[in-house]
């Protein structure tokens, strides 16, 4: 069992469902939740919570010394789409968010960071197809040039102080138990919200453009596989490309209509749709798979059934 985890940002997308993850493998008590929201979700009501905003470094340090920390995952961030409305907000909370974490590993107080990066870290100038690890980035968005600077920095400190920090580059997260936070890749939650309550959808995305993307499941299989790994096998402590699965808006919705005949779908793309098209349309994984054994489970099909069954259900 390893020491008490800090989960940062753990009322989001991810973090709600990996706290809750993490609180099953390792006890309720062992998982110390924390959002700059002032009351826990309701899914979280089951442990401890504490609400913290990450920009607040002495109340950072408060937290992780009250509950002996020794483990923390970095969830906090502002992402795409809401990153460029407010590019400044951005650039302070997913980069000095980041610094706090890390100077509290620096100083002793954390053995191993968790810290997501991203597909946004590539650009228009990065080869569009099985993207390889190490490419041309030159990203168009606060928040891709964040992940950059972000995974520059993790290895910044692991190569000056030795800090045990493990990173993934999201592609787009499909769930169903939490509502997405503000990205890009967001439609292809929204579509299924959409098809049961409305039984239409009009996308913010061209029906062509064809991103990466991973249901939750497995989006939270690979930040417990990463972190399980012997650190001698983390050979990459910048990010490591990790993929599920690939497809387009329209390809999307022809497999919904499988099971929902009666859907449909209309496009008005918005500027989310150039920052989509500057992105990669499927990535190279093949780090990860050696490293540390990354393997996706889900499929297309399989990503459907399960988002269908499970949102009919909470209706």
């Amino acid at each position: 069992m390893p020491s008490k985890i800090l989960v940062i940002g753990a009322a989001g997308q991810i973090g709600t469902e990996l706290t809750l993850k993490l609180r099953d493998l390792y006890g309720t008590d062992q998982v110390i939740a924390t959002d700059i929201k002032e009351r826990s979700p309701e899914a979280l009501l089951n442990g401890p919570f504490e609400k913290l905003d990450i920009l607040d470094k002495p109340r950072l340090y408060e937290v992780v010394k009250q509950h002996g920390i020794k483990e923390i995952y970095l969830l906090a961030a502002l992402l795409s789409a809401t990153a460029e409305k407010n590019p400044s907000l951005g650039w302070d909370l997913n980069m000095n968010g980041l610094s706090n974490v890390l100077d509290l590993s620096r100083d002793g107080h954390i053995q191993r960071v968790f810290w997501p990066s991203s597909i946004a870290v590539f650009g228009p100038n990065t080869p569009k197809n099985s993207t390889p690890q190490r490419t041309v980035m030159e990203p168009t968005t606060v928040y891709g040039i964040t992940k950059v600077a972000g995974e520059s920095w993790c290895e910044y400190y692991n190569n000056r102080y030795g800090i045990d920090i493990r990173s993934v580059r999201f592609p787009g997260i499909i769930g169903h138990k939490s509502a997405p936070g503000g990205g890009t890749t967001d439609y292809a939650v929204h579509i299924f919200h959409e098809a049961i309550k409305t039984g239409h959808y009009e996308c913010f995305l061209s029906k062509d453009a064809e991103l990466p993307m991973m249901y939750m499941p497995d989006a939270i299989k690979s930040i417990l596989q990463i972190m399980d790994a012997p650190s001698e096998s983390i050979s990459l402590r910048t990010s490591y490309n990790i993929s599920g699965v690939s497809f387009t808006p329209e390809i999307l919705s022809k497999a919904i209509q499988k099971s929902m005949p009666e859907f449909t779908i209309s496009y008005k793309p918005d500027y989310r749709d150039s920052i989509a098209k500057s992105w990669p349309s499927s990535l190279n994984d093949e780090l990860a798979k050696k490293d540390w054994g990354w393997n996706p489970d889900f499929n297309l099909e399989a990503i459907v059934n399960d988002m269908l069954v499970n949102l009919k259900l909470a209706v």
